[in-house]
């Protein structure tokens, strides 16, 4: 079997189980596991230009993916104008106060003479004192707009912009996290790399969580704008209560299927899009010399490459493709929730995608993201169908058989388990390896 018919063969398969949920389960069901998918293979991209394209181990993916929301809610959120008149400016004042001692920090490690210890500590009291300037400025502004109706707002709120716009805002806001995480830690070798990255990606979470006059906080953003019509206004359309009367849906199934597929056609274009700038990238004299990079670092320096310079493009542009899908993920949500950015949801999971579509094959990755997803959210009900079917013989009232049968949820961790340990062993290499070069 040819190379290609397999591709189209495996993501037949894909689609084919998707249609099969759609006639089990209901249409609905089926497409808001696409939607998730489009937004998981976005995401899985962004992971494989780090990892395939140049070997970076990046496990701060939920903090770049949170960044991405952050920007839906700064783009597109009213502003609050009584928490402005309270203390906005001020907390602007005291950002910039903070972002100004940073730069000064770096400047002060890069210019002043002596030793490396000598300009360590330097640059740490300039640090040390900005933070102390900045907290003297921003805490009476935090506090004064943290007081205004903090059951409805008690934050800034956004730019009240169409919410589509905040999708470039989350590729930026993570690219720019992207760049002062990597000027700090992309010298280190992977495995300190790792750890750094998931290290400042709790840090994020832990200011997103924290930071109320920001984004509420644990207390989140709800009723972000869409992209999309409102299911109640498409129910009031004659076009789709004529519609319905035709197929035999009732009118707030038919609104929701329309406003989901209007999502997924948004996402394919993001997708492709995403997909066709990846490939151009793999495919240039660029792509190719990161692999090279990414192969034989020391031969690749010895040839005048600047692996760091080259590594931190890299991680940037996979970062701000990771804060992209964390906008649009957000958008379909239509609520920013810090808390529920966790590891395993965005970084071992997204990583799980990467390994089974196999690193380094875009197209690959986009599988990967589609059939990890699906099985993530099928497997419940499959498990359950199966420990109902194993257990039938059992008496109803049975302590076993309601034990097993309220544990279902947990077969989502063993369904990964035997998903990544199958294709590790019949296709190391992931569905969709890599081409030979």
């Amino acid at each position: 079997m040819s190379l290609n018919l397999r591709n189209i063969l495996l993501f037949a398969v894909m689609g084919a189980l998707l249609i099969a949920v759609g006639v089990i389960q209901s249409a609905n069901v089926a497409l808001a596991i696409l939607n998730l998918c489009l937004i998981s293979a976005i995401m899985t991209l962004g992971v494989n230009i780090q990892w395939g394209y140049a070997g970076l181990f990046n496990a701060g993916v939920m903090g770049f993916a949170a960044l991405g929301g952050l920007a839906a809610v700064v783009v597109s959120f009213p502003p609050v104008p009584d928490a402005w008149s309270a203390g906005g400016p001020r907390a602007i004042l005291g950002v910039a106060s903070g972002a100004f001692a940073i730069g000064v920090a770096i400047l002060t490690w890069r210019k002043v003479p002596g030793s490396r210890q000598t300009r360590g500590w330097a640059a740490a009291a300039v640090a040390m004192a900005g933070i102390i300037l900045m907290r003297f400025i921003i805490d009476p502004a935090v506090e004064a707009i943290e007081a205004v109706e903090p059951a409805k707002t008690g934050f800034l709120g956004g730019l009240g912009l169409p919410i589509v716009f905040s999708w470039i805002a989350g590729g930026a806001f993570a690219a720019l996290a992207a760049w002062g995480i990597g000027k700090i830690s992309l010298g280190l070798r992977s495995d300190y790399l790792a750890i750094a990255t998931l290290g400042i990606s709790e840090i994020i979470i832990y200011f997103l969580k924290n930071e109320e006059w920001m984004a509420r906080g644990v207390k989140n953003v709800n009723g972000l704008p869409r992209p999309v019509p409102y299911e109640i206004d498409l129910q009031q359309t004659v076009w789709v209560q004529e519609l319905a009367a035709t197929f035999g849906f009732s009118l707030v199934e038919l609104s929701s299927i329309i406003v989901k597929l209007s999502y997924a056609g948004l996402f394919i274009v993001v997708l492709v899009i995403v997909f066709w700038l990846s490939e151009k990238a793999l495919k240039s004299p660029w792509g190719r010399m990161m692999r090279a990079i990414r192969d034989n670092e020391v031969a690749a320096s010895a040839m005048g490459k600047d692996v760091t310079w080259r590594h931190l493009q890299v991680f940037v542009l996979g970062s701000a493709v990771i804060g992209l899908a964390g906008a649009m993920l957000t958008t379909l949500d239509g609520i920013f929730t810090p808390a529920s950015y966790q590891p395993l949801r965005f970084t071992f999971l997204i990583w799980v995608m990467v390994i089974v579509g196999g690193s380094g094959n875009n197209l690959g990755s986009i599988l990967g993201g589609f059939v990890i997803w699906f099985f993530w959210i099928e497997a419940e009900p499959i498990g359950l169908a199966l420990i109902e079917f194993l257990t039938s013989g059992m008496a109803v009232d049975s302590a076993l058989r309601s034990h097993l049968i309220e544990n279902a949820a947990h077969t989502r961790l063993a369904t990964m388990g035997v998903v990544l340990l199958l294709v590790l062993r019949f296709s190391p290499r992931g569905l969709i390896p890599e081409r030979s070069k």
